[in-house]
């Protein structure tokens, strides 16, 4: 049997995207609170990611949001990464606030929003032991965001669109 590279390409995305989010998931979290959610996305679901960002960007005017949904439509998958919101209690003063009771909704826990970090770092980190392009889309979390992909409580989400082509569609863009 011969298989072309080729065609291996959409299978081989998808198991370097689970191995990502297995890097994600195991990353440090803050407190020891598990509340970063993950998830892939691929197929049809990209297309209507892709569509969200078009929509959000005409909204806002932001150019940037219509190319990058380029970048997720050339994608093979997209990983999702957010945190569900949740004070941690520490009253640290990170956020801008003196202790978290005063803090005003909608502010976000900076050790969540560090959790999210660290889990995409460790995501992005897997992927460059495959070689697989990726790159962190702000544009493309706030679009998943909007769509309630990951939970209607889901906040902070990033995404990260992971290609394998001879050259990566992620940089060198218009």
């Amino acid at each position: 049997m011969i298989r072309n590279e080729r065609d291996l390409r959409q299978n081989q995305a998808l198991d370097i995207a689970q191995k990502m989010l297995v890097a994600a998931r195991t990353a440090p979290k803050g407190k020891g609170a598990d509340i970063v959610e993950c998830a892939v996305v691929n197929g049809d679901d990209l297309e209507r990611l892709a569509q969200e960002m078009e929509r959000i960007g005409a909204e806002r005017c932001y150019g940037f949001f219509l190319r990058d949904a380029g970048n997720v439509r050339q994608s093979l998958c997209t990983l999702l990464i957010g945190t569900c919101e949740q004070a941690q209690a520490l009253d640290c003063g990170h956020c801008g606030f003196p202790t978290c009771a005063s803090r005003t909704e909608g502010v976000p826990c900076a050790i969540n929003s560090v959790d999210v970090g660290i889990a995409l770092g460790a995501a992005c980190s897997k992927a460059c032991d495959y070689r697989v392009d990726t790159r962190v889309l702000f544009s493309a979390g706030l679009a998943a965001q909007s769509l309630g992909i990951l939970g209607a409580d889901v906040r902070q989400v990033y995404a990260i669109p992971v290609s394998i082509s001879s050259k990566s569609p992620f940089f060198d863009r218009k």
